[in-house]
């Protein structure tokens, strides 16, 4: 059984998010998927050179929301630590907030 799972490749999980402190109370999901989709959002955020963020439980928590849905208040704190990294090496993003 577990050369089973070793021989598993783990489905990835990816999710983008959208955040105007101007007109957002808390950001918003804008793409969400699973396997050949997330592969394709990772894709293209790094084609738009958009900053990627790695965290695997957070990605399933958001591709279980809708687009256009707003985070729930349960993950505004590990949110906000993205956006304190992503501010922190991109400074594009840094000199929009």
């Amino acid at each position: 059984m577990q050369d089973k799972m070793k021989n598993r490749k783990a489905v990835r999980h990816a999710a983008a998010l959208q955040y105007s402190p101007e007109t957002d109370a808390a950001p918003r999901v804008v793409a969400t998927g699973k396997g050949i989709v997330a592969e394709k959002i990772i894709e293209k955020a790094i084609e738009a050179d958009v900053p990627v963020y790695q965290n695997t439980s957070l990605a399933k928590t958001l591709s279980s929301l809708g687009i256009g849905d707003q985070i729930p208040p349960e993950i505004y704190e590990v949110v906000a630590e993205i956006l304190i990294f992503i501010g922190s090496v991109d400074k594009s993003y840094r000199d929009d907030l």
